[in-house]
């Protein structure tokens, strides 16, 4: 027994996990009924990943800066970039995709139970006002923009701190990291979990109707993650971007896909960037960030919904107000971490550009609820690995200025 479990340890988490994905598939399809107390470990799995996220993301900001020597250079400014250009062309190729693969939609019964924002300005002003969100409110609600601000404060008051303040600080920094890899190494049983709760009580049956608008959909982010991202990473580092791409959706995109959180997949991209030898004091906010405002995968579901309403309803679209769209869809999906039911809220937002009344564009929503098993997972897989990939060609690109090699393993 402790021969197979040391053999067991050696294996790669990501080995592991596969191995975690197959028994749960397995399970659900031969011997649901007997084998549902599986369920419990993605439920423990994801709740232990989001009760430690916001911790470690206040500790590990709060160190990085307050220790973070003047004339340091980071990579802020070019992840940023990348995070806005990327959720702009992946609105922008979504919206293409409609026009090439119009979908109709049929409509269903109104969703009564949920409020969409009422404009652009109204996202925008949530997404502000929870930058001043109480902090104690902030870690509790696990706000990443509140949690960010207040460590990012508390990390330049603390700069001229004496150095033992700073090292007790570093040490709880540390040994929250060392709790996070200690969850994580129980993903193979999480995900097994998972993957069973999602087979054996949803199925796929009830999504078959939805086909053409699921190919549509989950075409436009595999499309955006294997070459739009990709051709991004190119341009910044000048070689082949492909092993970096996929070590971010096989480590990071897997996981993503099974919790469906950008936020419990906070502590696996830290890990991550760890490993791939990223500036901490980078990642350590570059990461939390992403989860918030780099939504390519929201842009491509806000686009894709409001356009099959649009094809639907028989409305002509034109060249500028598609692009509109891709911009709206963009700005909308940045601020949709901060709207209760995230990018499926924001449909209203774009269908209003078009004179779609506000009961015709819930029942779009209502649709995108049900297509939301697998769409969902396919978009914070796609949000959450691309999280990484730009820290890292951010960084990357900066070795390559300095003439450093660029190793991926």
């Amino acid at each position: 027994m402790k021969d197979l479990l040391n053999k067991w340890n050696q294996l790669s988490l990501v080995k592991r996990i596969f191995v975690g994905l197959i028994i749960g598939i397995i399970l659900a399809v031969t011997i649901p009924e007997t084998a549902g107390p599986v369920v419990i470990l993605g439920s423990l799995f994801v709740g232990a990943l989001k009760a430690i996220a916001p911790m470690l993301v206040f500790f590990l900001v709060m160190s990085a800066i307050s220790q973070h020597k003047s004339g340091q250079q980071t990579n802020m400014k070019s992840i940023i970039v990348l995070y806005l250009l990327g959720t702009f062309l992946a609105g922008f190729v979504a919206v293409i995709a409609s026009f090439m693969f119009p979908v109709s939609i049929t409509l269903t019964a109104g969703v009564d139970s949920v409020t969409a924002p009422g404009g652009v300005t109204e996202v925008l002003k949530a997404l502000l006002l929870n930058l001043v969100d109480n902090p104690v409110k902030a870690l509790f609600n696990a706000n990443y923009i509140g949690i960010l601000s207040w460590a990012v404060l508390l990390g330049l008051a603390l700069k001229n701190a004496p150095d033992t303040t700073k090292t007790m600080i570093s040490n709880f920094s540390d040994a929250i990291s060392q709790m996070v890899r200690w969850v994580i190494n129980f993903a193979p049983l999480g995900i097994m979990g998972l993957v069973f709760d999602s087979i054996a009580t949803s199925g796929l049956e009830s999504l078959l109707s939805y086909g053409q608008l699921l190919a549509v959909l989950i075409g436009v982010m595999i499309f955006v993650a294997l070459v739009v991202n990709p051709i991004i990473a190119f341009v910044m580092i000048r070689q082949n971007p492909y092993r970096l791409v996929f070590k971010c959706i096989r480590e990071s995109g897997i996981t993503a896909f099974f919790t469906r959180s950008s936020a419990a997949n906070i502590p696996v991209n830290m890990s991550l960037c760890e490993k791939l030898g990223l500036d901490k004091d980078t990642y350590s906010v570059s990461i939390p960030l992403g989860a918030t405002i780099n939504m390519a995968g929201a842009a491509v579901t806000i686009s894709v919904l409001t356009l099959a309403a649009v094809h639907t309803l028989g409305i002509q679209v034109d060249i500028p107000t598609a692009i509109i769209l891709s911009v709206l869809s963009a700005v909308s999906a940045c601020g949709a971490s901060g709207v209760a039911g995230g990018s499926l809220l924001l449909i209203p937002l774009a269908c209003s550009l078009f004179g779609i009344p506000n009961e015709i564009a819930m029942q779009v929503v209502g649709v995108g609820f049900i297509v939301g098993v697998l769409q969902d997972s396919f978009e914070t897989a796609l949000n959450s690995s691309t999280d990484v990939l730009f820290t890292a060609v951010a960084e990357f690109a900066e070795w390559r200025k300095e003439g450093k090699q660029i190793v991926i393993k």
